[in-house]
């Protein structure tokens, strides 16, 4: 709970989300995709996927443009100035990490990775 809280309390000095983390993580990562797939790639519904792609339009960090292959689908990409707002919130991101890491050492923390990854690993294939 305290992680969750300073990732939030973090996140909003820049302005931000964990859902628009999410989301320009995932276009920066992956490359362009629908709104659909997004939802699919992040966990996100799909509408509350379009309330953050519609957020991020608006601060110019995504763009929609029609999927050649469907006129009737938008394809939605990464800008540049959504590719500097990555950054910034990986840094801070990183920052929070190392706040609440602090008391474990450089081994613990590799161990807790490791160990939290086969968590996220298994439960992703057991819905």
């Amino acid at each position: 709970m305290h992680s969750d809280r300073r990732v939030n309390e973090e996140l909003a000095r820049a302005d931000a989300r964990k859902w628009h983390y999410a989301v320009l993580a995932t276009l920066a990562e992956q490359g362009p995709a629908s709104q659909a797939q997004l939802s699919d790639r992040t966990g996100i519904y799909r509408s509350d996927v379009v309330s953050v792609v519609n957020e991020l339009t608006a601060r110019r960090q995504v763009e929609r443009s029609p999927n050649p292959a469907d006129r009737r689908r938008n394809i939605i990409t990464i800008t540049a100035a959504g590719s500097q707002q990555l950054a910034t919130l990986d840094t801070i991101l990183a920052q929070v990490e190392g706040e609440v890491l602090a008391p474990l050492t450089a081994p613990q923390r590799e161990q807790l990775a490791r160990l939290l990854t086969t968590l996220v690993d298994h439960h992703g294939q057991h819905p």
